[in-house]
């Protein structure tokens, strides 16, 4: 699942695009919002998103400036501009920092599914191109599309997705959704073949490989990154999910 970071200045669009739009028929959720660029350079780094769509004028601090900075720190999260301004010379800047696309306001739910179907596309065949087989993981994506899920079942995938940092439990969550946690423990189960530990497990799991890849942390960053916690629960959890430890899959990149 695309986790997605929404910076507009605009208080009213941005409201919009994060309550209003289906995102988890799209494959992403929300992780964050901001105000201007400053405030998405902090949510951005904390949250790492795998898209971050932009307004281009904001104050403090635009979102091609914000986009620039992203660069230059060396993050390859996606890019997708969002502007009322239909002037060639901002698609032209948007195209040089990398943009994946350059959307009009009031953005259009088909012209942004479309986007984000470009980038689950983009980053499934990247990863079978650079991935060895990885056993046990969950493809989030696959789940999501299922047309028999169960409503419980999908709103907690979604859960995961977004909070998969901190302490989660089937009880607390089952508490949330208003059902009990032995009803939402078998669906889980019963639809996705796993328990919510385990899916907890692979999430987490899945979110570090793409962060061991970049390189930019070190593994015990990475653990606390993921919501491990410490170094040596990362290290036996990846080693009997994934057959390696953390260090010997930096080695094979």
């Amino acid at each position: 699942m695309l986790r997605v970071v929404i910076v507009e200045d605009e208080n009213i669009i941005r409201k919009g695009l994060v309550c209003t739009v289906d995102w988890q028929s799209m494959g992403a959720c929300i992780v964050g919002e901001a105000a201007d660029g400053e405030e998405g350079l902090q949510v951005v780094r904390e949250q790492q998103p795998d898209v971050v769509l932009t307004d281009i004028r904001m104050p403090r601090l635009s979102g091609l400036a914000m986009a620039e900075a992203l660069r230059q720190s060396g993050s390859h999260v996606a890019i997708v501009f969002l502007t009322s301004y239909a002037d060639f010379t901002y698609a032209q800047e948007a195209l040089r920092l990398g943009a994946v696309d350059y959307l009009l306001k009031p953005v259009e739910e088909e012209a942004l599914r479309a986007v984000l179907q470009k980038l689950v596309r983009a980053g499934g065949e990247k990863g079978r191109q650079a991935e060895r087989c990885l056993p046990e993981l969950v493809d989030w994506l696959d789940l999501l599309q299922q047309d028999n899920l169960n409503p419980y079942v999908r709103d907690v995938l979604g859960l995961i997705a977004a909070h998969y940092r901190e302490r989660l439990s089937v009880e607390q969550t089952a508490d949330a959704l208003g059902i009990s946690a032995s009803y939402l423990s078998r669906k889980l189960k019963d639809q996705t073949g796993h328990t919510f530990n385990s899916l907890v497990t692979r999430y987490r799991l899945q979110q570090s490989l793409s962060l061991l890849r970049e390189g930019r942390l070190r593994v015990y960053e990475v653990a606390e990154q993921v919501g491990f916690g410490d170094y040596k629960n990362f290290a036996q959890v990846f080693r009997k999910y994934l057959e390696m430890t953390p260090s010997q899959f930096m080695q094979g990149l």
